[in-house]
């Protein structure tokens, strides 16, 4: 924990203040402040008035305005408090390297948390053998739904080319805080969002990297962001087979994979070479889903609702029949999200159906999904533990 000032409990008040400023979190690194040696200082004043100087972790901390209301709101609600004034300082570079330690644990190395043979956190990469299938659609939403089900979830930009989940999720022009040589992710939506899109120095910069950099990238967003204590991480990969896929299953050796396509017939061709390929890595494919499966609409003759096969049926009940054949174990068509021109506005202005109107159909197939996961858990059964036999 970085040295901060004693606070020295000579008024009651400040021991009250400290009980109720435990229960304010960093915004970003999702920790109390308290715990993260933030709180440098507490003076009570007579009538009852708290002055509180609060260390950001960085001068240009963007969630500040967040954090001294948090504060003062906490402050305020302890009883004989009347009046509470927040002051914002900035860590020095000892107490900066202070926290980095502690939040990684005394580890200096910069190895990727969810590789660890102990990790709990479920990663799942959402994959596609194409663009245009509504992959990124559905990473967003359907990491909204696990977060709406009490879940702590990251979300993970991989597709480095074309990124479009910071756009998807209304923080297209947020840039992450750095404390030291660690990221903290972009918080939204109550997700922890990073993409390389958010590491550029302008929002309209193209990147134009091959293999070795794109690992370096892919690695830097794993490692050497602070993701803390995920239920889940979902990694919206770029579409097709390439370098990224690759990197995946081999810097996430227990990351499973659900495959995105759509009902026609060559998108359900191209969706299997995605399955095959986690499978080339060892990844597990858990499912697939077909989006824009149909459309629901009134007739305008009988003015009645009926579903059209806009993009033709069945792409992805084959997906799924052919990877399992070919990868010999189950899996599974998991859900079939209807086209809905709801759930393209949503992402285009950053708000995704899910919390925009999680009544609609492609919403509510979304949650299913999201709760057929939850209900699976998550645990180390079943996973690789890389242990190996000692000789004795």
């Amino acid at each position: 924990m970085p040295d901060v000032e004693t606070l020295t409990p000579e008024h009651p008040l400040v021991t009250a203040i400290t009980k109720a400023l435990a229960g304010v979190n960093d915004p970003e690194i999702r920790k109390p402040i308290t715990e993260l040696g933030m709180v440098k200082r507490i003076d009570i004043s007579d009538g009852g008035r708290a002055d509180i100087e609060v260390l950001l972790t960085v001068a240009g901390c963007p969630l500040k305005d967040t954090l001294r209301r948090d504060v003062t709101a906490a402050a305020s609600a302890v009883p004989g408090v009347e009046q509470v004034e927040v002051s914002l300082g900035v860590m020095s570079d000892e107490q900066r390297a202070s926290l980095r330690d502690s939040l990684k644990g005394g580890q200096t190395e910069r190895d990727i948390p969810f590789a660890r043979p102990d990790s709990l956190t479920k990663v799942i990469a959402i994959a596609s053998g194409k663009g245009g299938v509504g992959k990124s659609s559905v990473t967003v939403n359907l990491a909204l739904a696990l977060a709406a089900r009490g879940q702590t979830v990251g979300v993970l930009d991989a597709d480095i080319y074309g990124h479009s989940v910071p756009a998807m999720l209304g923080v297209a022009d947020a840039r992450p805080t750095s404390v030291e040589d660690m990221i903290m992710p972009v918080p939204s939506n109550g997700l922890k969002v990073m993409s390389i899109g958010m590491l550029k120095p302008r929002r309209d910069q193209v990147v134009a990297w091959r293999g070795p950099i794109l690992d370096r990238a892919l690695h830097q967003m794993l490692a050497d962001v602070y993701w803390g204590d995920l239920d889940y991480l979902l990694l919206d990969l770029p579409p097709g087979t390439g370098d990224v896929a690759i990197s995946v299953g081999q810097k996430l050796p227990n990351a499973e994979v659900i495959v995105v396509t759509t009902p026609q017939q060559a998108a359900a061709e191209v969706a299997e070479r995605a399955g095959t390929m986690a499978s080339m890595v060892n990844q597990r494919v858990i499912g697939v889903v077909e989006n824009m499966s149909f459309l629901v609409a009134t007739c305008p003759h009988c003015g009645e609702q009926h579903s059209y096969d806009v993009f033709g049926s069945g792409g992805g009940e084959e997906v799924a029949a052919t990877l399992s054949n070919r990868l010999g174990y189950d899996v599974p068509l998991l859900a079939q999200v209807p086209l809905d021109p709801k759930l393209r506005a949503g992402g285009d202005a950053g708000v995704p159906i899910i919390a925009s109107d999680p009544e609609q159909p492609s919403a509510a197939a979304l949650a299913t999904l999201a709760e057929s996961l939850v209900r699976k858990g998550r645990g180390l059964a079943g996973r690789k533990l890389n242990l190996q036999p000692v000789a004795h």
